[in-house]
């Protein structure tokens, strides 16, 4: 262990003074008996009166009154301990507090990710890390991947989860959380494509129904239209994956979607998934983080889980 020492300067001269005699100089005092900090401390009461005397020899003034019944603080005594008392108990609040964080007692994760990412990835997770760790808070930053990645480097989210494509930043500790899959899905309106295969220029005689242009969803499927000489212009531009689906369910149009994201309303039969010739390829939900800073032991605990 390092020794602590306080620089103590008196009459011109300086010299340095180790903390363990202010910690000993507490106990003496708040216990007004030589013994009683000994027994506190665990050390012997010849080493408590040694160190009281080297403090005392230190700062040129005697601290104490030495009595038959205990010792008692002198009016610089009295002052000094005033001083330490402050100080010495703010620090072992300070350790007390570090030693829950590090038992994960207490403590705040600070997450970003999308609603449909919470809600189909992220949640289960949560519920699992609460049940191990209750005493942690999660705030949980709802936004798509680009402002998810600003909130990151903005200090605002330990980590974020994210899909891909993700823009170039050495900053940026990337790992792959699991494979997503864009689709197109229809409401009953269209059952006559039901049973189809179809191809994508066929998206350029119905209407569609998508995410709104800042979303990382958006731009790889665009990216990917393009390439097959597409380009889509959706009647409806939605904030959130799901109500996609509901507008799907609603026989509004035809939905751009992740296949997770789709799955409940799928499985009962509300809507149904459109076949292509050629899938768009998978991507990969990530999670995000900034190789500048250090992760807190909660933020890694849940990492872990993920």
């Amino acid at each position: 262990m390092t020794t602590m020492h306080f620089l103590h300067e008196m009459g011109g001269c300086s010299m340095y003074v180790d903390w363990e005699y202010y910690k000993i100089f507490y106990y003496v005092a708040k216990t007004a008996s030589i013994s009683a900090a000994a027994k506190e401390l665990c050390v012997s009461q010849p080493a408590v009166s040694q160190a009281v005397k080297s403090l005392e020899q230190a700062i040129g003034i005697n601290l104490f009154i030495r009595t038959k019944k205990g010792v008692s603080l002198t009016g610089a005594g009295e002052l000094l301990y005033k001083h330490v008392a402050e100080g010495y108990e703010a620090i072992s609040m300070g350790e007390q507090q570090l030693a829950r964080l590090m038992h994960l007692e207490t403590g705040e994760i600070r997450i970003g990710a999308s609603d449909m990412t919470l809600q189909f990835y992220l949640l289960p997770h949560l519920e699992r890390f609460h049940q191990l760790y209750p005493g942690i808070k999660v705030h949980v930053t709802n936004a798509p991947t680009p402002s998810t990645i600003d909130h990151l480097f903005a200090n605002n989210i330990d980590f974020g989860i994210v899909t891909t494509p993700l823009p170039q930043n050495p900053n940026m500790e990337i790992r792959n959380a699991r494979e997503i899959e864009d689709i197109f899905i229809a409401g009953p309106r269209f059952n006559d494509l039901k049973g189809k295969v179809l191809d994508y220029p066929d998206l350029q005689k119905l209407p569609i129904i998508c995410l709104e242009n800042d979303t990382s969803t958006r731009a790889y499927v665009d990216q990917f239209l393009a390439h097959e000489g597409v380009t889509l212009t959706p009647e409806f531009e939605l904030a959130t994956s799901d109500m996609i689906a509901q507008f799907a369910k609603r026989n509004l149009g035809i939905g751009s979607i992740v296949a997770d994201f789709a799955g409940d309303y799928i499985d009962r039969g509300e809507i149904f998934r459109l076949n292509f010739k050629k899938h768009i390829p998978k991507r990969n939900m990530c999670i995000i983080s900034d190789r500048r800073r250090g992760m807190s032991i909660a933020a890694m605990k849940l990492m872990e889980l993920l």
